[in-house]
């Protein structure tokens, strides 16, 4: 199920959902980066290819995520 009703009777995105959603919107930021939300861990994750080899990053929000991403591929 992606929907549920909320307090005003209309479908409302699930958690999964919206994480999803987020997941797909950092992909589109940042083509060639794997984003994903650990279940088990509650943090986001991104696989960031580098010049020197991939970079696996975690953080506790996707902002902070994006910000890694952006620092990573600064750094390179």
């Amino acid at each position: 199920m992606t929907a549920q009703r909320g307090a005003a009777g209309r479908e409302e995105p699930t958690p999964a959902a919206l994480r999803a959603a987020t997941a797909r919107n950092l992909q589109e930021q940042f083509p060639g980066v794997r984003v994903w939300f650990g279940e088990a861990t509650g943090s986001w994750w991104a696989l960031v290819p580098l010049r020197n080899g991939p970079r696996l990053l975690e953080a506790p929000t996707p902002q902070q995520l994006r910000e890694d991403i952006l620092s990573a591929r600064t750094r390179g």
